[in-house]
């Protein structure tokens, strides 16, 4: 029996454990910057930031639009606990396309009753829906 590689990695939202499966590294945004998890990696937790999730599996390289959550990355694994995330075959282009376009006109009008921080992450969450479908 062939031994597996890698550590486990199980992302889980409110509707749905989105993934559960061993992988060799997992890249995503945190409020600190970009991460990259591998096998052993110090133990730590952090809040993910809008973006693109990569997971580098044996067999290749899956990608997800994450967009909100935390992450608990121990030696062993990691869990992510996702407010959403997105497959790029969940994601409507046209759709997204349009999130992006009003988060842009918002933060660009600059009104008075604009939620700055609000619009800027419905930009960050719709910039990662279309570049993950690219």
């Amino acid at each position: 029996m062939a031994e597996k590689s890698g550590f486990p990695v199980r992302i889980i939202t409110p509707d749905r454990v989105f993934y559960e499966n061993q992988a060799d590294m997992v890249e995503f945004n945190t409020t600190e910057g970009e991460i990259g998890v591998l096998p052993g990696h110090i133990p730590m937790t952090v809040i993910v930031r809008p973006g693109i999730l990569y997971i580098h599996e044996t067999e290749g390289e899956k990608k997800a639009a994450l967009h909100a959550g935390f992450a608990e990355i121990l030696p062993e694994g990691v869990t992510i606990l996702a407010e959403t995330i997105e497959w790029p075959g969940e994601i409507d282009e046209n759709r997204a396309k349009s999130a992006m376009e009003r988060a842009e006109r918002r933060l660009q009008g600059k009104a008075a009753n604009t939620d700055l921080a609000r619009a800027e992450t419905a930009l960050q969450r719709a910039v990662a829906r279309i570049q993950v479908l690219k």
